[in-house]
């Protein structure tokens, strides 16, 4: 009989949770004779009624496994402390919030065991719901960060991805620190089939991703799968020193050979502003890349456990 691992990263979602589990059980009832669920619930540290929500459920279902964090370690961490435990011949990641729908488990699992795929991603083909300017930037971050790394990164791509176990594995096998789950699925490869749908809004509770924190995750990638900013300010450096050789030799001609002698102070002071800017725009980016270097070297567990009811 083959086996199918949901994992659920949980923060702050004890509203969320019974409609969720109805919803999914509802999906998974009549899915196959031949295939058996577990559903592990990762709590992420929450700080309201998440964790008595799923010792609750998990009393109800013997199909519910759940791992609890000694604090909140990032929705990252509880995904690989999911795929980790996960037993299963096939692993799917969702989110607890309904905007990841479980009806179409059926269609996911039918790709990847009658059509050989290895993993089927799912992305939303529309933003609505969403501040103009978040979607904007979204749209924007996908561009840049396409043309910075060299495998693709799927504009609206979701973390409601279903995969074999080779996948899994593979994704295991990254031991990085500094984790970007999208990042990580398509730098892996493999077969993997896209499936579109509009976009859901939250059954319940409000988002955990402000626009600032959306911000550093998205710096997070492009630290994370490009060297491209390095270039980058390396290529504003090297133009500003030409642009004042040239200047210099400007002057110089105008000094020795117009007779025309320089002044004017607010505009050397301006340039000075200008450079001093970049200097340390750059010295930023430098710094973006060491600061992971220290994370990477000092080898850090990505999460503490403090329960579970999953068996070693």
């Amino acid at each position: 009989m083959e086996k199918i691992s949901v994992v659920v990263p949980c923060y702050n979602e004890e509203k969320a949770l019974p409609l969720f589990y109805e919803e999914l059980k509802k999906n998974i009832t009549d899915f196959s004779r031949n295939v058996e669920f577990e559903i592990i619930l990762v709590n992420d540290g929450s700080k309201d009624n998440t964790l008595n929500v799923i010792k609750s459920l998990s009393k109800k279902d013997d199909r519910i496994k759940y791992i609890s964090f000694s604090r909140n370690f990032g929705k990252e961490a509880a995904i690989y402390a999911g795929l980790e435990n996960a037993s299963g011949d096939y692993v799917t990641l969702m989110d607890a919030d309904l905007q990841d729908p479980p009806s179409l488990l059926k269609e996911m699992y039918k790709s990847v065991t009658d059509e050989d795929y290895d993993a089927v991603g799912t992305r939303r083909v529309d933003r609505k719901g969403e501040p103009i300017i978040r979607s904007f930037f979204a749209r924007l971050f996908y561009k840049l960060i396409n043309k910075m790394t060299n495998f693709e990164m799927v504009d609206g791509a979701r973390d409601y991805v279903f995969m074999k176990r080779n996948v899994v594995e593979a994704i295991l096998s990254l031991k990085e620190y500094n984790r970007y789950s999208k990042g990580l699925f398509s730098f892996v490869g493999f077969n993997v089939k896209w499936i579109e749908y509009q976009n859901i809004k939250r059954v319940a509770g409000e988002t955990k991703w402000s626009f600032w924190k959306l911000t550093k995750y998205a710096l997070e990638g492009i630290t994370a799968f490009s060297t491209a900013p390095l270039l980058i300010s390396s290529g504003i450096g090297l133009l500003f020193c030409l642009i004042s050789f040239l200047l210099i030799l400007i002057i110089i001609f105008k000094t020795i050979i117009l007779g025309d002698p320089t002044s004017g102070w607010p505009s050397l002071v301006c340039i000075i502003f200008m450079v001093s800017g970049i200097q340390m725009f750059s010295l930023g980016i430098i710094g973006q890349y060491l600061s992971k270097t220290y994370l990477e070297i000092k080898k850090r567990p990505l999460f503490f456990i403090k329960d579970s009811n999953i068996e070693k």
